[in-house]
């Protein structure tokens, strides 16, 4: 009797320990799982910061990515100068980039009284919002479209660039409202997101040509195949002085003449 009880004792025994295993197993691989994920959530988080690192890098020295067979499309992208000019110069940016505030309000009407208004240069804008780091950037953008739908794209462009403390979405209807425009139709617009995909499409092709931070500047000639793309020859970015972009566009309206190949004969200096 007594073997039989030691027995049933030690049978309750590992039937308790078969019991409980499992359960400790199962709490250890959720723990496990719980540990990964968070590892991994931290890994997205400084990956986020190595981009936007890199990003404000790209602006401070203005890294140009080399230019191979490069082609901007510029059809139904808002314009200035003269719609036909054989030099265009295409400039993707973000309303809330503090260094394209600063571009736009000490160099761009350089570069309009100089070179746009003369009709020796055609200029095209398009959109490249950081939002990583610029929150508001993207609805600043579709504003201007939205703006642009009443004809009123380059002043709303003007004055948001001048008021980058004030982009969030109840002061863009009152931006609306002192440039004069039909503040309801304009809301509809914004709110809609009417042209957010517009925007975005623009992103994907700056990203695609190498930009990655802004302003970023393109210049080059119209194709004399195909007037809705440039191809472009040289590049710029960050708020460059107004001697870089000098350089960039008379290269392109004044190219240096080849000299021609002497005529082979005697040189007099010899005989």
């Amino acid at each position: 009797m007594k073997r039989i009880r030691l027995l049933g004792v030690l049978l309750a025994i590992v039937v308790f320990s078969a019991v409980r295993v499992p359960s400790s197993l199962a709490q250890s691989s959720d723990e496990l799982k719980a540990l990964r994920k968070e590892v991994e959530s931290l890994k997205q988080g400084q990956e986020a910061i190595q981009k936007n690192i890199q990003i404000i890098k790209d602006i401070l020295t203005g890294k140009q990515p080399p230019l191979e067979n490069v082609s901007i499309n510029t059809d139904g992208a808002p314009f200035l100068g003269e719609k036909n000019a054989k030099v265009v110069m295409v400039e993707f940016s973000d309303f809330q980039c503090p260094f394209c505030g600063r571009y736009n309000t000490q160099t761009y009407s350089q570069v309009m009284d100089e070179y746009v208004k003369t009709g020796k240069v055609k200029y095209v804008f398009r959109d490249f919002p950081l939002e990583s780091i610029h929150p508001l950037a993207l609805k600043a953008a579709e504003a201007t479209r939205c703006a642009g739908e009443q004809g009123k794209f380059w002043e709303m462009h003007d004055r948001l660039f001048k008021n980058q403390q004030a982009l969030d979405a109840k002061e863009m209807l009152g931006h609306a409202t002192v440039l004069g425009l039909d503040v309801p139709k304009f809301q509809q617009c914004l709110e809609g997101g009417k042209y957010t995909a517009g925007v975005k499409k623009d992103q994907e092709e700056g990203q695609k040509l190498g930009v990655r931070g802004t302003p970023a500047f393109f210049f080059g000639f119209a194709d004399p195949k195909d007037p809705s793309k440039m191809k472009a020859v040289s590049m710029l970015s960050g708020a460059q002085p107004m001697s870089a972009f000098k350089d960039a566009l008379d290269k392109l309206l004044n190219p240096p003449k080849e000299e021609k190949p002497k005529e082979p004969g005697l040189d007099k200096a010899s005989l």
